[in-house]
């Protein structure tokens, strides 16, 4: 499945969290996901038909961004070829969405609860179906860059209404219901986005190439606009605090100091003021720090609650979370890059191989939350991290094995154990990460989360300047290209085995099985 950014959200990532991966199990309070400190009371509703169609608009945008999200990366190659695009050009098509995503998901909800969900879904809806209408038609790489951050930034007024706007549409009892339904959604999303990329992009409808990959947002967007204004009912938070603007500021800047020097480091032969910019960006997460503090005790709206990391859980969940982000997302850009320009596998071939890595994702996702978790707590999770580098020592001892002449069978044995690797991992860690946190934090929790496995990625599609592409030559024969790729491919999964085993340790600071939430605050 390759992917631009790891796969679908936990369900406890989307939801109020309480439930891991697809168990969705609704909580009283309503809370905004990715949204720290949103809440308002629970909502009493009488039944009304036409909550049922503002479901399924919610979730057909929400099914839209994860397509978009996994769609891309598939057709890198083609844009490459089509545009002329440079390196750092193509990690900021992937990355500048994950960026002004992660950046934009707690100013987005936080909007919602103060401006109203409906409205801020609307315009989080609209303004992605502009920006996709501008990626399909760019005329140039800087312009599809800018496309894509403006896609990254709606979808993050879009994204974190959807379970609000359900959470203020459906009775409780409903609920249950709603949150399976969304959760076949998001896994439907996770698994059809790569080969529906590589379908659009091999069919070259109409002779435009890759651009239906962006423009068959345009018809569902507006449907979803027009019917959007019909059937969904407005909801604010009532005491919804105010929005911190300097926070976000602040975030952001440092984010764009780190990762803009890495993406475009090896294409410019590392400057000074590269290495100055990185150097700064932790000069810059400090004064957050202490802006978060002080905007703390003056006001009780920070961005960031900063009392969440004395929780030992938490600040270890984080720092996988992160790490995760990292990893996936060096491994997937790679992964296609591998395929497409180095084995010159065609796009709908690629699409193809990755479908045993969706499944084998699924399925091992589904079993580690109804039976493996509650029975072996964390052990499950290291379990995972041990599959997935497993799954990556036998992709390496392969790819030198069979060099050029790999074949998409072959990869499935490694995509399968790494699939299952996975899905033990992304389905009950967010719930285990949140198990200590006080209840009045959990909002604040879940979004921080999700706001940091986007960074994460979007540091790691960073990150593939140096581990990839530093370790191909300058102006190769042609003959020369593909032996780079693959050997740059392989340097690359000695990093991402490197991040897991990383990974594998921290794991140790989480709780050997999940609690309810904490009642009370951090000791």
């Amino acid at each position: 499945m390759p992917s631009s950014a790891p796969p679908p959200p936990a369900a406890s990532q989307l939801l109020p969290p309480t439930s891991p991966a697809t168990v969705k199990t609704p909580v009283a309070p309503v809370t905004t996901p990715g949204v720290p400190g949103s809440a308002s009371a629970p909502v009493s509703v009488p039944a009304d038909r036409r909550r049922w169609f503002a479901l399924a608009i919610v979730m057909t945008a929400a099914f839209m961004d994860l397509v978009d999200v996994t769609i891309v990366n598939i057709a890198i190659p083609s844009i490459t070829r089509e545009t002329g695009a440079s390196v750092a050009a193509i990690q900021w098509i992937t990355a500048g969405y994950a960026l002004a995503f992660a950046a934009g998901l707690i100013t987005g909800g936080r909007l919602g609860d103060i401006y109203g969900r409906k409205r801020l879904f609307l315009i989080g809806i609209g303004g992605f179906t502009l920006a996709s209408a501008l990626c399909g038609v760019a005329p140039s790489p800087e312009i599809l860059v800018a496309a894509r951050i403006l896609q990254g930034a709606t979808a993050a007024l879009m994204v974190p209404q959807v379970l609000s706007i359900v959470h203020a549409t459906f009775p409780a009892h409903e609920r249950g219901k709603v949150f399976g339904l969304f959760g076949a959604v998001v896994g439907l999303g996770a698994v059809s986005g790569p080969l529906l990329g590589a379908l659009l992009t091999e069919g070259d409808l109409f002779g435009l190439g890759w651009r239906p990959i962006f423009l068959i947002n345009l018809p569902v967007g507006i449907a979803g606009l027009i019917l959007g204004a019909k059937f969904i009912s407005e909801s604010k938070a009532p005491k919804a605090v105010r929005l911190d603007l300097r926070g976000v500021a602040l975030i952001t800047l440092a984010m764009l100091m780190l990762i803009y020097p890495l993406t475009r480091g090896h294409e410019l032969g590392w400057p000074f003021w590269g290495h100055l910019s990185m150097v700064g960006s932790l000069v810059v997460f400090v004064a957050l720090v202490v802006h978060q503090r002080r905007k703390a005790l003056t006001d009780g709206s920070p961005l960031i609650e900063l009392s969440l990391f004395r929780v030992k859980s938490f600040a270890a969940g984080i720092a996988v979370q992160l790490t995760f982000g990292v990893g996936l997302g060096i491994f997937f850009l790679v992964w296609t890059l591998y395929m497409q320009m180095g084995l010159g596998w065609s796009v709908l071939r690629a699409g193809v191989t990755g479908i045993p890595f969706s499944v084998a994702v699924s399925v091992a996702a589904g079993i580690s939350v109804q039976k493996l978790v509650p029975r072996f707590g964390r052990k499950v999770l290291q379990a995972g991290a041990l599959l997935m580098i497993a799954g990556l020592l036998i992709y390496l001892w392969e790819s030198e094995q069979y060099g050029m002449g790999i074949s998409s069978w072959q990869m499935a044995v490694p995509l399968v154990v790494m699939g299952a690797g996975m899905g033990l991992i992304v389905a009950p860690l967010t719930d285990m990460v949140l198990s200590e946190v006080p209840k009045q934090h959990a909002g604040s929790a879940s979004g921080l989360i999700n706001t940091v496995q986007q960074m994460g990625t979007a540091l790691g599609l960073g990150l593939v300047s140096v581990v990839f592409f530093g370790a191909i030559g300058d102006r190769l024969a042609p003959e020369a290209v593909g032996p780079a790729f693959v050997d740059a491919f392989q340097q690359s999964l000695w990093w991402v085995a490197g991040v897991l085993s990383v990974i594998f340790l921290v794991m140790f600071a989480l709780p050997a099985r999940p609690r309810a939430h904490a009642e009370s605050g951090p000791h």
